[in-house]
């Protein structure tokens, strides 16, 4: 089998011209294409691009959200041996212009005037052509649109650039996004997409027949990994192009495959149970199904086939509540996977009741992203799974997690300094810490950067203390803090419809801003925290908690493209906060001592 993308891509669309390939919903119905004709688009990009004198090895920026054009552009830079560079939508001018220059684009994609405008905005003396899937009024003349920019091609000159292709050149250098410092370009190979894809074909059955969601951006390491598979396997990919309308999406779509981070399947399920709160009767039937669905899930998976008793139950279990759970999420899935941050395990049982397992993996963009997942055959709840066929996992000093295989990048483009930090005799130092247990399964417990450290020398992970606490649906987000501190506390985020709930039954005066502001809410926070923690070690329990009111996005900085959320960042905003809360605790403690 060839090791490089296009190859294989040729082959799946020879076999499967009349199939769809890609859809994506305009106004109140889907526009689809064939493999065949998603096939031809790829070509006329491609012959833009020879058109344009790009080379083997020449950067192409794709600046656009979730489209059919996006797998366009990128196939089509492939085509020719260019290498794809991705930019995130949310990107700003400084942004842009590091990653442009650092990577030396050529050549920029863009979907609509926003995109566009950013561009033009930052000092980019080498690019030379912008290239706008949607025009619009007055763009210039360093623009030109999309089928402008098309070419009809040249078959043999397309063979003839192909010809010398190999799975070792780059299929694209995806900055990553980096908590701290300016994003690095991770440089990935063709070989290393391919054998993750074929790596996967050892566990899951992916017929034609099945068909993905692509919601997650598309410039994140872990949609584009996934969105090669699903084309290679000659399924159709639905393009969500604004990820907030992803839950009518679902539904509309009816996908039998899809990947997300735990954000979507966190809101699923805090619907969920907020749907089932209504009343005590609600209540009761809604734990009673969860628990028939789980039993009936532990017999399948010890290999017994359920009672009569136990698959009686599940027809009404499944007629009260669960299936609506599953319709709400699009219906039967054939791959419902899980990565980018950590899933709790509640979230993980829960989706398993209703009929839904979730297969929790664990990667990042220096992996290609892949390095272990769990499987429909071969999985443990609350572990990310087996390391990749062909992989290896090995755990350093203060318990670090590295890994050696097929897809680890080919290091960072233009600085070996930092690939040399990163990389150490072949094995990928991956910053995250956890253990493998004696069945092979790796479980994650925190970042090696998000350790804290408090002033007494005491190692504090925070992200299971985090997720204990966001167990509870008034917590939005838990923030641990304590680095270089005496102890540590923490800053949270409520869930403003669960204040609003808790407001009514208490009969709270004022309107939202007062509520947010209010002792009671404060109170009852800190109660749920030290009932949730009452069982760690003194030094892990949070010796305060404070509240803040500003949403968490991608745009105020404080989360990641993948909705992770951005510790230092957090820590650096309310600064003032935090000062005063330890400068209080300070003179407390004084106080009593």
């Amino acid at each position: 089998m060839s090791n490089h993308i296009i190859t294989r891509l040729r082959s799946v669309i020879a076999e499967n011209p009349m199939r769809p390939a890609t859809r994506i919903r305009r106004g109140d119905a889907w526009a689809v294409q064939t493999y065949s004709q998603f096939g031809a688009k790829i070509q006329r990009v491609a012959q833009g691009l020879l058109d344009l004198g790009v080379q083997p090895g020449g950067r192409v920026g794709i600046f656009l959200g979730n489209s059919p054009e996006w797998s366009e552009i990128d196939f089509g830079a492939l085509s020719v041996r260019a290498v794809p560079v991705p930019l995130y939508a949310t990107s700003t001018p400084e942004q842009i212009e590091h990653i442009a220059r650092d990577s030396g684009l050529t050549v920029m994609f863009v979907g609509n005037q926003s995109e566009a405008e950013r561009v033009l905005a930052a000092d980019l003396p080498d690019l030379q052509r912008i290239v706008i899937v949607h025009p619009y009024q007055g763009m210039g003349d360093k623009v030109v649109s999309y089928t402008d920019f098309m070419a009809d091609p040249d078959l043999a000159a397309l063979d003839a650039r192909l010809a010398e292709a190999s799975g070792d050149d780059l299929a694209s250098i995806i900055y990553t996004s980096g908590t701290t410092g300016n994003p690095k370009g991770v440089m990935i190979q063709h070989k290393a997409l391919l054998a993750q894809a074929d790596a996967l074909d050892k566990f899951f059955t992916i017929t034609t027949d099945d068909h993905s969601l692509c919601f997650l951006p598309l410039s994140h390491a872990l949609e584009r990994a996934w969105t090669t598979v699903v084309l290679l396997h000659g399924c159709m990919n639905t393009y969500v192009e604004n990820a907030r309308t992803v839950a009518e999406q679902m539904i509309l779509a009816q996908p039998t495959m899809m990947v997300s981070v735990p954000k979507l399947y966190e809101t699923v399920y805090t619907t969920a149970h907020a749907k089932a709160a209504g009343s005590s009767a609600k209540r009761k039937i809604f734990a009673w199904a969860l628990k028939v669905g789980r039993h009936n899930q532990y017999a399948h998976r010890s290999g017994r086939t359920p009672s009569g008793w136990l698959r009686a139950q599940l027809k009404v279990a499944d007629k009260l509540v669960l299936k609506a759970v599953r319709d709400a999420m699009g219906g039967p899935k054939t791959v419902l996977a899980c990565g980018g941050a950590p899933l709790r395990v509640e979230i993980e049982e829960f989706f398993g009741s209703i009929g839904l397992p979730i297969m929790e993996g664990y990667g990042l963009t220096e992996a290609s992203p892949l390095v272990s997942f769990n499987a429909p055959n071969d999985f443990k709840e609350g572990t990310v799974g087996k390391v990749l066929i062909g992989g290896e996992l090995r755990i350093a000093e203060l318990g670090e997690i590295l890994y050696r295989g097929p897809n680890v990048m080919a290091g960072y483009w233009n600085n070996p300094e930092a690939t040399a930090d990163t990389i150490e005799d072949g094995w990928l130092r991956t910053g995250d810490v956890g253990y493998i247990d004696t069945d092979g399964f790796l479980t994650i417990t925190d970042r090696l950067k998000d350790i804290i450290v408090t002033l007494g020398g005491k190692n504090v992970a925070p992200q299971p203390i985090e997720g204990l606490i966001l167990a509870d649906p008034l917590f939005e987000h838990a923030v641990l803090l304590g680095d270089n501190r005496p102890f540590v506390t923490l800053l949270v985020k409520p869930s403003l419809p669960h204040v609003e709930a808790l407001a009514k039954a208490g009969h709270w005066q004022g309107g939202l801003q007062d509520w947010l502001a209010s002792n009671e809410l404060l109170e009852e926070l800190k109660r749920r925290v030290e009932e949730l923690t009452a069982k760690l070690p003194t030094q892990e329990r949070p010796k305060d908690t404070k509240v803040i009111d500003e949403e968490f996005t991608m745009d105020n900085g404080l989360l990641t493209p993948t909705l992770k959320v951005r510790r230092r960042e957090v820590e650096a905003r309310f600064k003032a906060m935090v000062d005063d809360m330890y400068a209080r605790l300070k003179e407390r403690y004084a106080e009593h001592h």
